[in-house]
């Protein structure tokens, strides 16, 4: 450190000092102090604005629901109309995917089929999150017995296998399913995992400072779970949420797949490509399109799902 100024603190001995902070403390004092704080979700958005991968998953997943709405801005045709003089046809005018070997049109079959996989997720999600939701705050807030009592309940449902499970339920209503049967099968395999996320969430807020003093100010322990617990642990329940939303829709595909899924008379991704297996090294383009559609959507919400993880994780943001 040859240009650090020296200075002797005793003969023989040399100390050395740090150089004067060029920033002076009228810059520091100029700096706003009077502006409210930002929450956790305000700097989370700030990250995510940032970053390619959410737009990119935002313009997946909003494209995927804009088909599940809307389909007839898409196209005019009917899913369900077939003619097989048309079998593997080319693509032709108004039908951009060609033919399937019933004669179906591959492109309306492919909007239409977003509607019934786009809503089982999302309804399955719903329906996960509020009761691993409770079951996992009761667990992490209450402790005692309770939570023993309560884990155990959970640890039964994660040793079955999930989608085996699934797959001999939906036996039991093989040829009268609906979208209702379907997402209620899998709502009740499917939310362990969110019980435990929010137990452990739950468990890292319950002890907290403002946990504290909202109960020395009288608030009941319902209450301060409600209004405090809850909402300072809602950010790894969304990221669960997100991710699993995408499995969701992957295990009805799955299901419509085997045949114990959703009905033949409702058009769907999984249904689809069941058919399509069969020309595979022929028409391989008649399982490429429903298939690429599912792994889109699915791609979109896992994608978004870690961009949400990253922005709410406090060590990423450093």
């Amino acid at each position: 450190m040859p240009d650090t100024p020296r200075t002797a603190a005793r003969p023989g001995q040399e100390r050395y000092v740090a150089e004067v902070d060029e920033q002076g403390l009228g810059a520091v004092d100029a700096v706003p102090d009077d502006c409210a704080p930002s929450s956790v979700w305000v700097e989370a958005w700030r990250q995510l604005r940032r970053r390619p991968i959410f737009w990119v998953s935002a313009v997946l997943i909003l494209g995927a629901l804009t088909l599940a709405v809307a389909p007839g801005l898409f196209t005019g045709a009917d899913p369900a109309f077939c003619e097989l003089k048309n079998s593997y046809g080319p693509a032709s005018s108004g039908h951009p995917f060609g033919f399937d070997r019933q004669g179906c049109d591959i492109f309306a079959r492919t909007v239409h089929g977003a509607r019934a996989s786009v809503t089982v997720g999302v309804l399955t999600t719903l329906i996960v999150v509020v009761i691993g939701a409770v079951v996992g705050s009761l667990a992490g807030f209450f402790g005692g017995w309770i939570d023993a009592l309560l884990a155990r309940f959970t640890d039964i449902f994660f040793a079955v296998p999930f989608v085996l499970a699934a797959i001999v339920v939906m036996q039991m209503f093989k040829g009268r399913s609906s979208i209702v049967t379907v997402v209620m099968v899998l709502a009740i395999f499917g939310w362990p995992q969110i019980a435990r996320i929010t137990r452990g969430a739950v468990l890292g807020v319950k002890n907290e400072d403002f946990i504290t003093a909202a109960r020395s100010l009288g608030s009941g322990r319902l209450a301060i779970l409600v209004r405090h617990v809850l909402p300072n642990a809602a950010a790894p329940i969304i990221v669960t949420a997100t991710v699993q939303l995408g499995s969701f829709i992957v295990s009805e595909a799955t299901l419509s797949f085997l045949g114990v899924g959703l009905p033949p008379k409702v058009v769907s991704w999984g249904a689809d490509i069941a058919t399509a297996q069969a020309a595979l090294r022929d028409h391989a383009s008649v399982l490429l399109y429903p298939a690429g559609a599912l792994a889109l959507t699915v791609l979109g919400f896992i994608m978004m799902g870690d961009a949400v993880r990253d922005a709410l994780d406090p060590k990423a943001r450093k």
